[in-house]
């Protein structure tokens, strides 16, 4: 059965973080929205300058429309959070507290940290991610892949090949 994925996006995100998953995601069948903070805006990653265009805005979806959530990394993340209404925390809370798979590698799961939903959940992250996730009540591993329930975590592009395994696993 085909799965809808929602990908939150903003400039400067670790290209291959967004193109590496995507790709494997959509040769598994399933369809990727990519979702940013305005409708119909270019946003670029930050190494190879590729161009995403954003499909919808935040403020027009619906979490209960999608079956599983992609958060890529860079510096994508950290201006996500920088949403003055939050709307992307309470975008990946909907997913977390329904229990829907959420992916989210190297910076991506800073974003999480807005969901109060970290408290005993087992993650991984880049270096410099990983105290503030502990503050958010998660136990951090330095492991290529995490797969915590729902919550699968991935901490720099050298890991993708295990990071797409476990997402296009979760999507069957």
């Amino acid at each position: 059965m085909t799965k809808k994925v929602a990908v939150i996006l903003d400039n400067l995100f670790e290209d291959v973080e967004y193109t590496s998953p995507v790709e494997a995601i959509q040769e598994a069948g399933h369809e990727v929205t990519v979702i940013g903070k305005e409708a119909g805006q270019s946003v670029k990653g930050k190494k190879e300058n590729t161009e995403v265009k954003i499909e919808k805005a935040i403020g027009d979806v619906n979490a209960a429309d999608y079956d599983a959530l992609l958060i890529p990394g860079g510096f994508s993340p950290d201006q996500l959070r920088g949403d003055e209404e939050g709307r992307f925390g309470k975008f990946a809370k909907e997913f977390m507290t329904a229990d829907k798979p959420v992916f989210a590698i190297c910076h991506g799961p800073q974003v999480l940290i807005d969901t109060d939903e970290l408290k005993g959940r087992t993650v991984t992250s880049y270096l410099s991610v990983r105290k503030d996730l502990e503050n958010a009540g998660a136990e951090v591993v330095d492991q290529s892949v995490v797969v915590d329930n729902n919550l699968i975590t991935s901490r720099t592009p050298d890991d993708l090949p295990d990071f797409n395994k476990e997402i296009v696993n979760s999507l069957q």
